[in-house]
């Protein structure tokens, strides 16, 4: 084989390790930002979806809070509405809050939010 063409190939395999490694570095540096977007996203939408079904945002934040001081004594530092369960009828409702590392599930009972899971 000629020594032109060895070195070609090192070369290429060179440039094909260094651009894989590369990538990978550039995919790592952006998966954290990537987490938080689609977190921001999923948030945006379950919004989205209540206010759609029309329940009242501010209803749902007061009842969340209202029920996270009574169950922990304290209010919650961040709360975040992740996910709406819209079922037929009102009484198999549920909205699911993120409180820190919690999660807050409230279902509605005629009419009104009550606790369904704090964990």
């Amino acid at each position: 084989m000629p020594t032109w063409l060895i070195i070609v190939l090192v070369v290429l395999l060179i440039l094909a390790v260094g651009g894989a490694i590369a990538a990978r570095r550039r995919m790592a540096a952006r998966e954290g930002h990537f987490e938080r977007s689609l977190a921001h996203v999923n948030r945006d939408l379950a919004a989205a979806h209540a206010e759609d079904n029309g329940w009242n945002r501010d209803t749902l934040e007061a009842a969340a809070r209202r029920v996270y001081a009574a169950e922990r004594g304290s209010e919650p530092t961040g709360l975040d509405l992740v996910q709406v369960i819209d079922r037929p009828g009102t009484d198999d409702d549920h909205a699911v809050f993120s409180v820190g590392h919690e999660r807050l599930t409230l279902g509605r009972r005629d009419g009104e939010w009550v606790l369904e899971a704090l964990k």
